[in-house]
C-alpha cells in the first residue's frame, strides 16, 4: 500500500494505516492544506472551489470528505459530481472560481485515488505552490470556520454537457464535415466518466457509437492505462463491427488512444502527433511535449515551419514551456492533448473532435494517416523501487557513463544517441523508475531498453 505526496497533489491506495495510504484522515488533511493555502493565496474574502470526480469505487467516500473539509474551512463548493479532469479545468474559470480539485488517480488501478489540485485558471499548481501545501499539511496549520461562516455546497451536473459545447465551438472543429463522413466508432470508457462523455460528444457530431465498458461503475474491466497490452477487447471489436476507428480513454479522460480500422493501435504517442499535424496545417506555430515523448512531433512541427521544444515530464512543466514559447498546441506522448484555444490542460475530448475533423477533411482511413508520419517505436519499461535502491546514484552513474553523448538532466537523465534515445526518471505517481526508449524499429527500442535496464540493475546491486 502506498501514499505519494508530491507537488502535483496526493495520490495513494485506499485503506491501511494513516500516513502510509490514502485514508480518510489523509484525504481530510490534504484537502484542509489546499483550502488553507488557497485562503492565503487569494485576496478574496469568500472563496469558491469546483470539485469533480471520476467513477472510482472510492470516489464518493473521498468526495464527501474533501467537500465537507472545504465547507468546514468556510469555502463554498461547486460540486460537479461525476466528471472528468478536463471538465473541472474548464469549469473553474467559467464559474470564476478560486480553484478546483479533481478526485482521480488517472490511469492507476481501482485501489488508487488522488487529489489533483488546480488554481483559479483551472491549471495545475506550480511546484512552489505544491510545496507550500505539503508544508501546511505537515504542520497541520489549519484554522476552521465557526458555525456562522461555514461554506455552502451548490450541485451542478451540467458541466459535462457544457464541456462538450465548448469543444464543438472550437474554430477547427467541423461538425458538419464529421456528420457527412458517417463515421462508426467503438468507445472503451473503462467503466468511468469517459463512458458517458465521449459517446455524448460523438453522438452530437453525428457519429454512430458502439459502446464497450461505458457503464461508470468504477469496476475497471482491464488495467486502465490505455496501452496495447490492455486493449485486446476493443481491437477485436473494431474489426468485428467494421468500425472506422476505436477510441480509448483513461478513467479521468485526459489521455486518449486510437485504434485503427484494422484493429491495430494507432500508437498512443501518435495521438498528439496527428492532432498537431491538423492544427499546424491550419494555424502554423510552435509545439511542446515532454522529453519522454516521441521525436515524431518534432518532425511534424518542423515540416510545418514551426519550432519544437521538450520540457520536463509533468503537465505543469509542459504548460509552462508552452506559454514561454507561445506554442499553439502541445501535450504529452501518453495521449495527452493540450490545446490552449480551449484551456491549458490535457483533454481527450479536444483530441477526439480535432482528429475526426481531420479524418473527415482528408477522407482517409486512420491506418493511412498513420503511414504519413515517420515510424518511431517506443519501449516503455519500469523498475519497481525498494528502500535499498539509491535512485540518485543510478542516475548520476548513468549520466557519467554516457557523458560523451547528448545528455539532459532537466528531469532524470535523457541520453540522445544519433538514431535513438533513452529517458530514465523516477515517476511522480508511482514508486518506480521509468525507462523509456525510442528507435526506428521495435526490436532496436526493446534491445536498448534491456541493455540500459541491465546496466542500472548492476549499479543498484539487484
Amino acid at each position: 500500500m502506498t501514499l505519494i505526496k508530491s507537488i502535483s497533489g496526493i495520490r495513494g491506495t485506499i485503506g491501511g494505516k494513516t500516513g502510509d495510504n490514502l485514508t480518510p484522515i489523509d484525504a481530510v488533511k490534504f484537502a484542509a492544506a489546499y483550502g488553507t493555502w488557497l485562503k492565503g493565496y487569494s485576496a478574496k474574502e469568500k472563496l469558491t472551489v469546483v470539485i469533480g470526480r471520476d467513477a472510482r469505487i472510492s470516489g464518493p467516500m473521498i468526495h464527501n470528505l474533501v467537500v465537507n473539509t472545504l465547507v468546514g474551512l468556510g469555502i463554498d463548493v461547486i460540486d460537479l459530481g461525476l466528471s472528468t479532469t478536463p471538465t473541472v479545468e474548464v469549469a473553474v474559470p467559467l464559474e470564476k472560481a478560486d480553484g478546483g480539485i479533481i478526485l482521480t488517480a488517472s490511469h492507476n488501478p481501482k485501489q488508487w485515488n488522488a487529489l489533483k489540485l488546480l488554481n483559479e485558471k483551472g491549471e495545475f499548481l506550480s511546484g512552489a505552490e505544491g510545496e507550500k501545501i505539503l508544508q501546511i499539511a505537515e504542520n497541520e496549520a489549519f484554522d476552521f470556520a465557526d458555525v456562522d461562516n461555514l461554506g455552502e455546497i451548490t450541485e451542478n451536473n451540467a458541466y459535462m454537457d457544457i464541456h462538450i459545447d465548448e469543444v464543438l465551438d472550437m474554430h477547427l472543429v467541423d461538425v458538419e464535415a464529421v456528420q457527412a463522413a458517417k463515421f462508426k466508432v467503438v468507445v472503451d470508457g473503462v467503466n468511468s466518466s469517459g463512458g458517458v462523455i465521449i459517446p455524448n460528444l460523438l453522438e452530437q457530431m453525428g457519429v454512430e457509437v458502439v459502446k464497450l465498458f461505458c457503464d461508470p461503475t468504477g469496476h475497471f474491466p482491464h488495467n486502465p492505462e490505455p496501452l496495447k497490452e490492455h486493449l485486446s477487447d476493443i481491437c477485436d471489436l473494431v474489426v468485428a463491427e467494421k468500425a472506422d476507428l476505436g477510441i480509448v480513454v483513461d478513467p479521468d479522460v485526459d489521455r486518449l488512444a486510437f485504434i485503427s480500422e484494422d484493429g491495430e493501435m494507432f500508437g498512443e504517442e501518435y495521438t498528439l502527433v496527428a492532432v498537431a499535424d491538423y492544427v499546424l496545417s491550419r494555424t502554423p506555430g510552435n509545439t511542446v511535449s515532454n522529453m519522454s515523448s516521441s521525436r515524431a512531433l518534432r518532425d511534424v512541427t518542423e515540416r510545418h515551419g514551426g519550432s519544437y521544444e521538450a520540457s520536463a515530464v509533468g503537465e505543469v512543466n509542459v504548460v509552462e514551456l508552452m506559454k514561454k514559447n507561445k506554442a499553439i498546441i502541445g501535450g504529452e506522448g501518453n495521449g495527452g492533448i493540450i490545446y490552449p484555444e480551449l484551456h491549458y490542460g490535457r483533454d481527450a475530448l479536444v483530441g477526439v473532435a480535432l482528429l475526426l475533423t481531420y479524418l473527415a477533411e482528408k477522407r482517409m482511413k486512420l491506418s493511412e494517416l498513420r503511414k504519413t508520419y515517420t515510424a518511431y517505436f517506443m519501449s516503455k519499461n519500469k523498475i519497481e523501487l525498494t528502500p535499498e535502491i539509491d535512485v540518485d546514484k543510478i542516475l548520476v552513474t548513468m549520466a557519467d557513463k554516457y557523458k560523451h553523448e547528448q545528455i539532459s538532466t532537466i528531469d532524470g537523465v535523457k541520453i540522445d544517441f544519433a538514431e535513438n534515445w533513452v529517458h530514465l526518471r523516477k515517476s511522480n505517481t508511482e514508486p518506480i523508475i521509468r525507462i523509456y526508449t525510442e528507435a526506428k524499429s521495435q526490436a532496436e527500442a526493446d534491445a536498448l531498453a534491456l541493455r540500459i535496464m541491465d546496466e542500472m540493475k548492476v549499479i543498484a546491486g539487484i
